[in-house]
């Protein structure tokens, strides 16, 4: 006998206005992060110049968004708060999306769940006009006062959806989600002002800027220390700012990314920004960036979630490859793109040398004893007298693994002094501790490089250049072993054999859903191949038009081997260094991609300005 059997069969029914907004306003506004997006998305459409949010216990309480854009009237009003009412969509084939919003969905699914008054004043008219919606309910528009633009008022979030209400966070966290909203928002629209208001506290106040302005403002750094970005692949554009290496975070919170000026969280443009930091940055760290990629309308599709914030692109791979190798570019602009600033604070301490470091290798008991040998030692610091610079051999270290390029070390083909703006660590004067060099920019500011550290990344990029010119080495195995991947995964990997072989993997198949591996990279030695291959292979699964050779797990393991070959055959710390020496370490930073930090993500030097310097000895505050 059927299970069905004495049941009441289902009836198929429509469900009710009310009910359909309700369900809407659980994609739309899923936390009150969204619902502020989504009013202050509004705001820049209209054409705001200047907008005002404040918010209370993390916008649950209350959202207050007032802009001065263009306005509403009264039957504006009443038409925004009905489902897929808009004035944005000129396109119906949702091609030709040129604004921030286009759904029509966010006022009524704000309405249906919470207490909603919007205030509205077109210009000419002599009054405004005031709608209230609470729990769907609409109360039809009154006269009211006001200024020319709109202000929205939403109260008592999810009062009408508990189920909702009861799984958000602490205010705490949700105010941080609220940040992070209006920043992104900021960013994508320096042309107007903001004032945002978290609980009595004012979080930014940022007038009209331009995007430099912007950007540094936003992203809390000196505009000096980001890096600009205008780079074209075909119709494609990446444009905006970036920090260095030497400024990330423990969290993402300081990437930004915008598509045509939109605001987005996208995974895979988020994936390409990882690819193109992951030579200078160590792992767990966070790039610091506000990056904007214009697309073609037509090779761009927004309509994916309510939230708008993930998109489609048509030319995947090539955005992908554009931000990859922008980024790359701007990061392996040598040390012109600056090191760490060094910030020293509080007031200097003095400390003398004890009496176990006046007895070491490198600190003589006296100045007279350190003047007869030639040099003049304090405190740890060794200075080099002029005649050393033409006595030196040079760098015997750097020589071992590379052919050394032509190297320069007080001046250039053209005579150019090192404290011309052509050499910006400037020229050395002293070594400190036998591990740090010490020299003055041309801007009179003291650099501190850390020799080893330097002398790694110089060696690392070498080795790269070396891997990057041919195919790699494969070791045949001995025994090859079979490698059971599930049916998807080999497919991939098969797909991409002779990719595999250029990087020293040699696989073929052997039945359904296993390969079989019979060489493997000879750098990598007696690494954990078969556990290296599930990775790429499910790596490659999950994205069919990725290139082997970047995915993450190969890419690390390799780079991983790279960076301890190059961290073994580099000068070490305590190594005394002669002035020839030292100038050709600096020369050859400045002509190395990616010198501003080591293998491992730490920087490779710091500079201490005037301004600092004076903080210490407490002649400025």
């Amino acid at each position: 006998m059927s299970d069905l059997a004495g049941r009441e069969r289902p009836v198929i029914r429509p469900l009710s206005g009310h009910v359909i907004d309700l369900i809407a306003a659980g994609e739309v506004i899923e936390r009150p992060a969204a619902a502020l997006k989504e009013l202050v998305e509004n705001a820049l459409d209209a054409g705001a110049r200047r907008i005002v949010v404040a918010l209370r216990g993390g916008g649950v309480d209350r959202i207050d968004v007032t802009d001065d854009g263009c306005g509403m009237t009264p039957q504006d009003l009443e038409l925004a708060v009905q489902r897929h009412c808009t004035s944005k969509l000129h396109d119906e084939r949702l091609v030709q999306i040129r604004t921030l919003g286009f759904r029509g969905e966010a006022l009524p699914s704000i309405g249906a769940s919470a207490r909603l008054a919007m205030t509205s004043r077109i210009a000419g008219d002599e009054t405004a006009w005031c709608l209230r919606v609470e729990g769907g309910v609409i109360t039809p528009p009154e006269p009211a006062s006001g200024p020319v633009g709109t202000r929205i008022v939403v109260t008592d979030l999810f009062f009408a959806t508990p189920a909702r209400r009861k799984f958000l966070k602490s205010p705490r966290v949700e105010t941080g989600h609220a940040e992070a909203v209006m920043r992104r928002l900021a960013l994508s629209a320096p042309h107007c002002a903001m004032r945002v208001v978290l609980d009595d506290r004012v979080l930014f106040d940022v007038p009209e800027q331009s995007p430099l302005a912007r950007a540094s403002s936003v992203l809390d750094t000196p505009s000096d220390l980001l890096l600009p970005l205008d780079e074209q692949r075909g119709v494609l554009r990446l444009s905006g700012y970036a920090c260095g290496p030497g400024r990330t975070r423990a969290t993402g919170a300081g990437q930004f990314i915008q598509v045509n000026g939109r605001p987005v969280t996208d995974p895979m443009l988020r994936t390409a920004i990882r690819v193109a930091y992951r030579p200078v940055i160590t792992q767990g760290r966070f790039p610091v960036h506000a990056l904007n990629i214009t697309v073609p309308l037509e090779r761009l599709d927004v309509n994916v979630h309510p939230a708008k914030t993930e998109l489609r692109f048509a030319d995947e791979s090539d955005v992908k490859a554009l931000i990859i190798g922008g980024l790359g570019r701007a990061l392996g602009h040598g040390s012109g793109g600056g090191g760490v600033q060094a910030r020293l604070g509080g007031r200097s301490s003095i400390v003398y040398p004890s009496r176990a470091a006046e007895t070491s290798s490198y600190v003589p008991s006296s100045w007279a004893e350190s003047e007869r040998s030639g040099e003049r030692v304090g405190m740890g610091v060794r200075v080099r007298p002029p005649s050393e610079e033409k006595s030196a051999p040079g760098f015997a270290e750097l020589d071992r693994h590379f052919e050394p390029a032509a190297r320069v070390p007080l001046d250039d083909e053209r005579g150019a002094s090192v404290h011309s703006a052509a050499f910006p660590l400037g020229a050395a004067v002293a070594q400190i501790f036998d591990t740090y060099l010490l020299s003055v920019a041309p801007d009179g500011d003291l650099v501190l490089v850390d020799q080893h550290a330097a002398h790694e990344r110089l060696t690392h990029e070498r080795l790269r250049e070396q891997q990057a010119k041919g195919a790699l080495k494969a070791q045949a195995l001995l025994l090859p072993e079979v490698v059971d991947l599930p049916q998807r995964e080999a497919d991939a990997l098969l797909a991409r054999v002779d990719d595999l072989e250029a990087l020293g993997l040699v696989v073929e198949a052997f039945g359904p859903g296993s390969v079989l591996l019979r060489a493997v990279p000879a750098l990598l030695g007696k690494a954990d191949m078969v556990a290296l291959l599930k990775d790429v292979a499910d790596e490659l699964a999950q994205d069919p038009d990725l290139d082997a050779a970047t995915t993450e797990s190969f890419a690390r393991k390799l780079d991983a081997v790279l960076a301890r070959m190059a961290c073994h055959g580099s000068i070490r710390a305590g190594r005394r260094l002669k002035a020839e020496e030292m100038n050709a370490l600096l020369r050859e930073m400045e002509r190395t991609p990616r010198a501003n930090t080591c293998s491992h993500g730490r920087p490779t030097w710091l500079k201490l300005t005037r301004t600092e310097i004076e903080r210490l000895f407490g002649r400025i505050t």
